[in-house]
Protein backbone atom coordinates (compact mmCIF):
# COMPACT_ATOMS: atom_id res chain seq x y z
CA UNK A 1 0.00 0.00 0.00
CA UNK A 2 1.83 3.21 -1.03
CA UNK A 3 2.17 5.97 1.50
CA UNK A 4 3.72 9.00 0.84
CA UNK A 5 3.69 12.87 2.50
CA UNK A 6 3.18 15.73 0.80
CA UNK A 7 4.40 19.43 1.95
CA UNK A 8 2.66 22.19 0.55
CA UNK A 9 3.48 26.35 0.74
CA UNK A 10 -0.71 26.75 0.88
CA UNK A 11 -2.46 23.51 1.14
CA UNK A 12 -6.91 24.11 1.22
CA UNK A 13 -8.07 21.81 3.89
CA UNK A 14 -11.89 21.37 4.78
CA UNK A 15 -12.65 19.02 7.83
CA UNK A 16 -15.71 16.33 7.59
CA UNK A 17 -18.59 19.27 7.92
CA UNK A 18 -17.53 23.02 7.49
CA UNK A 19 -15.87 25.26 4.83
CA UNK A 20 -12.52 24.85 3.70
CA UNK A 21 -9.64 27.19 4.98
CA UNK A 22 -5.97 27.77 3.68
CA UNK A 23 -2.93 26.32 5.60
CA UNK A 24 -0.02 28.06 4.88
CA UNK A 25 1.76 26.33 4.74
CA UNK A 26 0.47 22.45 5.12
CA UNK A 27 0.96 18.97 4.74
CA UNK A 28 -0.86 15.98 3.89
CA UNK A 29 -0.38 11.91 4.15
CA UNK A 30 -1.87 9.41 2.06
CA UNK A 31 -2.28 5.70 2.87
CA UNK A 32 -3.19 3.74 -0.28
CA UNK A 33 -6.21 5.56 -1.80
CA UNK A 34 -7.00 7.48 1.54
CA UNK A 35 -5.43 11.10 3.23
CA UNK A 36 -4.46 9.58 6.52
CA UNK A 37 -3.62 12.86 8.14
CA UNK A 38 -3.93 16.23 7.54
CA UNK A 39 -2.00 19.08 9.11
CA UNK A 40 -0.45 22.87 9.32
CA UNK A 41 3.06 24.55 9.57
CA UNK A 42 5.92 21.90 9.17
CA UNK A 43 5.72 18.26 8.32
CA UNK A 44 6.49 15.69 10.88
CA UNK A 45 9.13 14.28 8.80
CA UNK A 46 10.98 14.55 5.66
CA UNK A 47 8.24 15.26 2.94
CA UNK A 48 8.55 12.72 -0.45
CA UNK A 49 7.04 15.96 -2.59
CA UNK A 50 7.17 19.69 -1.52
CA UNK A 51 5.73 22.46 -3.77
CA UNK A 52 6.63 25.73 -3.91
CA UNK A 53 3.90 28.09 -5.03
CA UNK A 54 0.41 28.03 -6.21
CA UNK A 55 -2.30 25.84 -3.56
CA UNK A 56 -2.62 22.08 -3.51
CA UNK A 57 -6.53 21.40 -2.89
CA UNK A 58 -9.27 18.76 -3.23
CA UNK A 59 -9.74 17.67 -6.76
CA UNK A 60 -12.16 19.53 -8.74
CA UNK A 61 -15.63 18.00 -8.64
CA UNK A 62 -17.95 19.09 -12.20
CA UNK A 63 -21.71 18.37 -12.09
CA UNK A 64 -22.21 19.72 -15.82
CA UNK A 65 -19.57 18.42 -18.37
CA UNK A 66 -21.61 17.54 -22.18
CA UNK A 67 -17.85 16.56 -23.73
CA UNK A 68 -14.58 17.73 -23.61
CA UNK A 69 -11.51 17.59 -26.25
CA UNK A 70 -13.77 16.46 -29.06
CA UNK A 71 -15.93 14.27 -27.99
CA UNK A 72 -19.62 14.48 -27.07
CA UNK A 73 -20.06 12.11 -24.44
CA UNK A 74 -23.84 11.55 -25.25
CA UNK A 75 -23.01 9.69 -28.41
CA UNK A 76 -18.79 8.95 -27.94
CA UNK A 77 -17.67 5.70 -28.28
CA UNK A 78 -15.29 3.85 -26.12
CA UNK A 79 -12.12 5.60 -27.34
CA UNK A 80 -14.33 9.10 -27.05
CA UNK A 81 -15.09 8.01 -23.27
CA UNK A 82 -11.60 7.02 -22.73
CA UNK A 83 -10.01 10.43 -23.70
CA UNK A 84 -12.57 12.34 -21.68
CA UNK A 85 -11.98 10.32 -18.29
CA UNK A 86 -8.31 10.40 -19.41
CA UNK A 87 -7.36 13.68 -19.92
CA UNK A 88 -10.00 15.86 -17.38
CA UNK A 89 -7.09 15.70 -14.87
CA UNK A 90 -5.04 17.95 -16.59
CA UNK A 91 -7.42 20.48 -15.91
CA UNK A 92 -7.68 19.89 -11.97
CA UNK A 93 -10.75 17.68 -11.76
CA UNK A 94 -11.13 14.25 -10.54
CA UNK A 95 -14.64 13.64 -10.44
CA UNK A 96 -17.28 14.52 -13.05
CA UNK A 97 -21.01 14.05 -14.05
CA UNK A 98 -20.90 13.58 -17.61
CA UNK A 99 -23.96 15.41 -18.92
CA UNK A 100 -26.61 14.27 -21.63
CA UNK A 101 -28.71 17.17 -23.61
CA UNK A 102 -31.94 17.28 -24.84
CA UNK A 103 -32.86 14.41 -27.01
CA UNK A 104 -35.64 11.79 -28.04
CA UNK A 105 -36.03 9.50 -24.91
CA UNK A 106 -35.48 6.09 -26.32
CA UNK A 107 -31.96 8.05 -27.62
CA UNK A 108 -31.38 9.42 -24.16
CA UNK A 109 -32.23 5.86 -22.52
CA UNK A 110 -29.97 3.63 -25.22
CA UNK A 111 -26.73 6.50 -24.08
CA UNK A 112 -27.33 5.76 -20.65
CA UNK A 113 -27.54 2.06 -21.37
CA UNK A 114 -24.14 2.22 -23.38
CA UNK A 115 -22.40 4.31 -20.79
CA UNK A 116 -23.64 1.59 -18.40
CA UNK A 117 -21.01 -0.65 -19.96
CA UNK A 118 -18.41 1.59 -20.88
CA UNK A 119 -17.79 2.16 -17.23
CA UNK A 120 -16.24 -0.48 -15.93
CA UNK A 121 -13.72 -0.37 -18.62
CA UNK A 122 -12.24 3.27 -18.55
CA UNK A 123 -8.55 3.55 -17.63
CA UNK A 124 -7.65 5.69 -14.47
CA UNK A 125 -8.22 9.26 -14.78
CA UNK A 126 -11.54 10.92 -13.86
CA UNK A 127 -14.21 9.24 -11.67
CA UNK A 128 -17.62 9.15 -13.26
CA UNK A 129 -20.39 10.05 -10.46
CA UNK A 130 -23.48 8.91 -12.78
CA UNK A 131 -24.94 10.83 -15.28
CA UNK A 132 -27.25 14.06 -15.71
CA UNK A 133 -29.59 14.34 -17.91
CA UNK A 134 -30.25 18.41 -18.47
CA UNK A 135 -33.27 17.86 -20.67
CA UNK A 136 -35.78 17.23 -22.48
CA UNK A 137 -38.06 18.46 -19.38
CA UNK A 138 -37.52 22.11 -20.13
CA UNK A 139 -39.44 25.02 -21.01
CA UNK A 140 -39.89 26.25 -24.59
CA UNK A 141 -39.35 29.45 -24.09
CA UNK A 142 -35.93 29.10 -22.01
CA UNK A 143 -34.69 26.92 -23.94
CA UNK A 144 -31.51 27.43 -25.01
CA UNK A 145 -29.14 25.52 -27.52
CA UNK A 146 -31.96 22.15 -26.81
CA UNK A 147 -34.09 21.20 -29.68
CA UNK A 148 -37.28 22.19 -29.29
CA UNK A 149 -38.57 19.64 -31.15
CA UNK A 150 -37.41 16.87 -28.43
CA UNK A 151 -38.80 18.71 -24.96
CA UNK A 152 -41.55 16.69 -23.28
CA UNK A 153 -43.45 16.40 -19.74
CA UNK A 154 -41.78 14.54 -17.16
CA UNK A 155 -44.65 11.61 -17.20
CA UNK A 156 -44.12 8.78 -14.98
CA UNK A 157 -43.98 7.05 -18.56
CA UNK A 158 -40.76 8.91 -19.80
CA UNK A 159 -39.31 8.93 -16.38
CA UNK A 160 -38.65 4.93 -16.07
CA UNK A 161 -36.77 4.01 -18.73
CA UNK A 162 -34.25 6.56 -18.03
CA UNK A 163 -33.95 5.51 -14.45
CA UNK A 164 -33.47 1.72 -15.48
CA UNK A 165 -29.97 2.00 -15.19
CA UNK A 166 -29.47 3.71 -11.95
CA UNK A 167 -26.88 5.73 -13.83
CA UNK A 168 -28.81 8.92 -13.37
CA UNK A 169 -27.65 10.99 -10.32
CA UNK A 170 -28.92 14.64 -11.64
CA UNK A 171 -31.74 15.71 -13.31
CA UNK A 172 -32.51 19.50 -14.95
CA UNK A 173 -35.89 19.99 -15.17
CA UNK A 174 -38.82 22.97 -15.80
CA UNK A 175 -40.69 23.13 -12.62
CA UNK A 176 -43.76 24.77 -14.48
CA UNK A 177 -44.07 21.87 -17.23
CA UNK A 178 -47.17 19.57 -16.49
CA UNK A 179 -46.65 16.97 -13.87
CA UNK A 180 -43.10 18.47 -12.64
CA UNK A 181 -43.36 18.57 -9.69
CA UNK A 182 -44.90 14.52 -9.02
CA UNK A 183 -41.67 14.10 -10.92
CA UNK A 184 -39.25 16.14 -8.52
CA UNK A 185 -40.98 13.90 -5.78
CA UNK A 186 -40.59 10.37 -7.45
CA UNK A 187 -36.63 11.25 -7.98
CA UNK A 188 -36.16 13.02 -5.04
CA UNK A 189 -37.12 9.65 -3.34
CA UNK A 190 -34.48 7.66 -5.38
CA UNK A 191 -31.84 9.64 -4.66
CA UNK A 192 -31.70 11.90 -7.50
CA UNK A 193 -30.89 15.28 -7.37
CA UNK A 194 -33.32 17.62 -9.01
CA UNK A 195 -32.10 20.92 -10.33
CA UNK A 196 -34.49 23.70 -11.80
CA UNK A 197 -32.81 24.60 -15.12
CA UNK A 198 -33.81 26.04 -18.77
CA UNK A 199 -37.26 27.36 -16.90
CA UNK A 200 -39.70 30.20 -16.86
CA UNK A 201 -40.62 29.68 -13.57
CA UNK A 202 -41.80 32.19 -11.04
CA UNK A 203 -40.41 32.17 -7.71
CA UNK A 204 -43.22 31.01 -6.28
CA UNK A 205 -42.97 28.19 -8.40
CA UNK A 206 -39.26 27.45 -7.62
CA UNK A 207 -40.12 27.41 -4.29
CA UNK A 208 -42.83 24.70 -4.77
CA UNK A 209 -40.29 22.49 -6.42
CA UNK A 210 -37.88 23.02 -3.37
CA UNK A 211 -40.86 21.88 -0.98
CA UNK A 212 -41.24 18.49 -3.50
CA UNK A 213 -37.40 17.92 -2.76
CA UNK A 214 -35.66 19.94 -5.24
CA UNK A 215 -32.00 21.06 -4.08
CA UNK A 216 -30.26 22.81 -6.76
CA UNK A 217 -30.91 25.26 -9.75
CA UNK A 218 -28.44 24.84 -13.11
CA UNK A 219 -26.13 27.84 -14.69
CA UNK A 220 -27.49 30.63 -12.33
CA UNK A 221 -28.98 33.82 -14.47
CA UNK A 222 -28.87 31.57 -17.77
CA UNK A 223 -31.83 30.18 -19.59
CA UNK A 224 -34.34 30.83 -17.10
CA UNK A 225 -36.12 33.81 -15.42
CA UNK A 226 -34.22 36.64 -13.81
CA UNK A 227 -34.25 38.77 -10.99
CA UNK A 228 -37.02 41.58 -11.82
CA UNK A 229 -37.73 42.76 -8.87
CA UNK A 230 -41.78 42.86 -9.39
CA UNK A 231 -42.14 39.68 -11.41
CA UNK A 232 -39.36 37.30 -9.40
CA UNK A 233 -37.77 34.60 -10.95
CA UNK A 234 -35.76 31.54 -11.28
CA UNK A 235 -32.73 33.15 -10.48
CA UNK A 236 -33.92 35.19 -7.48
CA UNK A 237 -35.34 32.46 -5.66
CA UNK A 238 -32.12 30.31 -6.16
CA UNK A 239 -30.62 33.50 -4.62
CA UNK A 240 -32.99 33.71 -1.59
CA UNK A 241 -34.13 30.18 -1.06
CA UNK A 242 -31.50 28.41 1.69
CA UNK A 243 -32.51 25.03 0.01
CA UNK A 244 -30.82 25.54 -3.67
CA UNK A 245 -27.53 25.79 -4.48
CA UNK A 246 -26.37 27.60 -8.14
CA UNK A 247 -24.51 26.06 -10.71
CA UNK A 248 -22.60 28.43 -12.37
CA UNK A 249 -20.13 28.76 -15.57
CA UNK A 250 -17.25 31.35 -14.87
CA UNK A 251 -15.85 32.18 -18.16
CA UNK A 252 -16.83 35.46 -17.84
CA UNK A 253 -19.05 35.33 -21.20
CA UNK A 254 -22.04 33.07 -19.82
CA UNK A 255 -22.93 35.73 -16.75
CA UNK A 256 -20.69 38.92 -16.25
CA UNK A 257 -18.27 39.88 -13.70
CA UNK A 258 -21.06 41.76 -11.42
CA UNK A 259 -23.29 39.62 -11.72
CA UNK A 260 -20.96 36.35 -10.21
CA UNK A 261 -19.93 38.44 -7.93
CA UNK A 262 -23.58 39.38 -6.59
CA UNK A 263 -24.16 35.71 -6.69
CA UNK A 264 -21.09 34.96 -4.10
CA UNK A 265 -22.28 37.58 -1.82
CA UNK A 266 -25.74 36.87 -1.82
CA UNK A 267 -26.00 32.73 -1.34
CA UNK A 268 -22.54 32.24 0.11
CA UNK A 269 -21.72 28.24 0.54
CA UNK A 270 -24.56 27.74 -2.61
CA UNK A 271 -22.53 28.33 -5.48
CA UNK A 272 -20.71 25.66 -7.01
CA UNK A 273 -18.63 26.09 -10.03
CA UNK A 274 -19.26 24.10 -13.07
CA UNK A 275 -18.05 24.06 -16.95
CA UNK A 276 -21.41 22.71 -19.16
CA UNK A 277 -18.28 21.87 -21.13
CA UNK A 278 -18.68 20.94 -24.81
CA UNK A 279 -17.09 18.53 -27.26
CA UNK A 280 -15.18 21.87 -28.07
CA UNK A 281 -13.36 22.27 -25.22
CA UNK A 282 -9.71 22.03 -25.24
CA UNK A 283 -10.00 22.02 -28.90
CA UNK A 284 -8.82 24.72 -31.22
CA UNK A 285 -11.63 26.83 -32.95
CA UNK A 286 -13.50 24.91 -35.06
CA UNK A 287 -16.88 23.41 -35.80
CA UNK A 288 -17.68 20.54 -33.69
CA UNK A 289 -21.29 19.00 -32.17
CA UNK A 290 -23.27 19.05 -29.18
CA UNK A 291 -26.28 16.78 -28.82
CA UNK A 292 -26.27 15.76 -32.71
CA UNK A 293 -26.39 19.18 -33.78
CA UNK A 294 -23.62 21.69 -35.20
CA UNK A 295 -21.83 23.95 -32.95
CA UNK A 296 -18.68 26.58 -33.77
CA UNK A 297 -16.69 27.73 -31.54
CA UNK A 298 -15.21 30.57 -32.42
CA UNK A 299 -11.35 32.60 -31.43
CA UNK A 300 -12.67 33.87 -28.76
CA UNK A 301 -15.68 33.37 -26.48
CA UNK A 302 -17.86 30.12 -25.72
CA UNK A 303 -19.61 27.87 -28.53
CA UNK A 304 -22.70 28.98 -30.50
CA UNK A 305 -25.00 27.64 -32.63
CA UNK A 306 -25.69 28.59 -36.01
CA UNK A 307 -28.32 31.42 -34.83
CA UNK A 308 -25.85 32.95 -32.98
CA UNK A 309 -27.49 30.85 -29.20
CA UNK A 310 -24.43 30.03 -26.68
CA UNK A 311 -23.94 26.17 -26.78
CA UNK A 312 -22.02 25.29 -23.43
CA UNK A 313 -18.56 26.36 -23.04
CA UNK A 314 -15.13 25.80 -23.53
CA UNK A 315 -14.09 26.26 -19.91
CA UNK A 316 -11.34 24.64 -17.62
CA UNK A 317 -12.88 24.33 -14.18
CA UNK A 318 -9.10 25.09 -12.98
CA UNK A 319 -9.70 28.28 -15.35
CA UNK A 320 -12.87 28.90 -13.57
CA UNK A 321 -11.76 28.68 -10.24
CA UNK A 322 -8.69 31.29 -10.85
CA UNK A 323 -11.37 33.59 -12.29
CA UNK A 324 -13.46 33.61 -9.21
CA UNK A 325 -9.89 34.53 -7.09
CA UNK A 326 -9.90 37.19 -9.68
CA UNK A 327 -13.08 38.47 -8.75
CA UNK A 328 -12.23 38.88 -5.52
CA UNK A 329 -13.88 35.67 -4.14
CA UNK A 330 -11.87 34.28 -1.29
CA UNK A 331 -9.45 31.66 -2.63
CA UNK A 332 -10.58 28.68 0.16
CA UNK A 333 -14.30 29.77 -0.69
CA UNK A 334 -13.44 29.73 -4.74
CA UNK A 335 -12.10 26.38 -4.27
CA UNK A 336 -14.96 25.03 -1.59
CA UNK A 337 -16.83 26.22 -4.90
CA UNK A 338 -15.73 23.57 -7.13
CA UNK A 339 -14.62 20.90 -4.32
CA UNK A 340 -16.63 20.08 -1.22
CA UNK A 341 -19.78 22.15 -2.39
CA UNK A 342 -20.30 20.08 -5.62
CA UNK A 343 -19.38 16.63 -3.73
CA UNK A 344 -21.69 17.05 -1.17
CA UNK A 345 -24.93 18.03 -3.39
CA UNK A 346 -24.50 14.45 -5.35
CA UNK A 347 -24.04 12.96 -1.91
CA UNK A 348 -20.30 12.45 -1.78
CA UNK A 349 -18.94 13.43 1.08
CA UNK A 350 -15.71 11.42 0.70
CA UNK A 351 -14.92 13.47 -2.06
CA UNK A 352 -14.17 17.15 -2.47
CA UNK A 353 -12.19 17.92 0.53
CA UNK A 354 -8.27 17.41 2.15
CA UNK A 355 -9.69 15.73 5.48
CA UNK A 356 -8.65 12.21 7.20
CA UNK A 357 -10.49 9.34 5.53
CA UNK A 358 -11.77 11.17 2.25
CA UNK A 359 -10.19 9.97 -1.25
CA UNK A 360 -6.90 10.89 -2.18
CA UNK A 361 -7.78 13.06 -5.58
CA UNK A 362 -6.16 15.80 -5.26
CA UNK A 363 -4.77 19.05 -7.27
CA UNK A 364 -2.14 21.45 -7.20
CA UNK A 365 -3.16 24.53 -9.02
CA UNK A 366 -0.60 26.97 -10.29
CA UNK A 367 0.01 30.63 -11.75
CA UNK A 368 -0.49 29.93 -15.29
CA UNK A 369 1.75 33.88 -16.30
CA UNK A 370 -1.85 35.40 -17.06
CA UNK A 371 -3.69 35.80 -13.47
CA UNK A 372 -5.37 32.44 -14.10
CA UNK A 373 -4.60 28.99 -12.66
CA UNK A 374 -3.55 25.55 -14.02
CA UNK A 375 -3.35 22.29 -12.91
CA UNK A 376 0.19 21.29 -12.87
CA UNK A 377 -0.23 17.74 -10.78
CA UNK A 378 -3.34 15.74 -10.39
CA UNK A 379 -4.19 12.39 -8.29
CA UNK A 380 -7.07 10.33 -7.68
CA UNK A 381 -7.28 7.86 -5.35
CA UNK A 382 -3.74 8.27 -4.09
CA UNK A 383 -2.56 7.76 -7.65
CA UNK A 384 -0.81 10.44 -10.15
CA UNK A 385 -2.90 10.58 -13.37
CA UNK A 386 -1.28 14.36 -14.25
CA UNK A 387 1.96 15.76 -14.54
CA UNK A 388 2.32 19.36 -16.23
CA UNK A 389 5.88 18.68 -16.12
CA UNK A 390 5.90 15.29 -18.02
CA UNK A 391 2.85 16.53 -20.66
CA UNK A 392 1.08 13.07 -19.66
CA UNK A 393 -0.90 10.91 -17.30
CA UNK A 394 1.59 9.09 -14.96
CA UNK A 395 0.52 5.28 -13.90
CA UNK A 396 2.52 4.63 -11.29
CA UNK A 397 2.76 5.21 -8.26
CA UNK A 398 1.76 8.94 -7.26
CA UNK A 399 4.68 9.31 -4.51
CA UNK A 400 7.20 10.36 -7.38
CA UNK A 401 11.10 11.01 -6.60
CA UNK A 402 11.90 10.92 -2.57
CA UNK A 403 12.50 13.58 -1.35
CA UNK A 404 11.81 16.25 -4.10
CA UNK A 405 10.70 19.89 -4.16
CA UNK A 406 8.66 21.19 -7.14
CA UNK A 407 8.34 25.12 -7.50
CA UNK A 408 5.83 27.18 -9.88
CA UNK A 409 7.77 28.60 -13.07
CA UNK A 410 7.46 32.39 -12.90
Amino acid sequence: MASFLIAAQTLVAAPATGAARSLSPGWLRVEGELIAEVGEGDPPGAPDLRLEGGMLTPGLVDLQVNGFFGHDLADAGTAGWHTVAGRLPETGVTAFLPTFITAPLPALAEALRRTARLLPHLPPGARVLGVHLEGPFLSERRRGAHNPAHLTDPTPQALAPLLETGLVKLVTLAPERPGALAAVRTLAERGVLVSVGHSDATAEQVARAADAGARKVTHLFNAQSGVHHRRPGVAAQALADPRLTAGLILDLHHVAPVAARLAFAAAPGRIVLVTDAVSAAGMPPGRYELGGEPIELPAAGPPLRADGTIAGSALRLDAAVGNAIALGIDPAAAVDAATRLPADLIGRRDLGRIAPGAAADLTWLVPDGTGGLRARRTWVAGRQVWDAGSGNPENGNAQGPSPSTERTRP
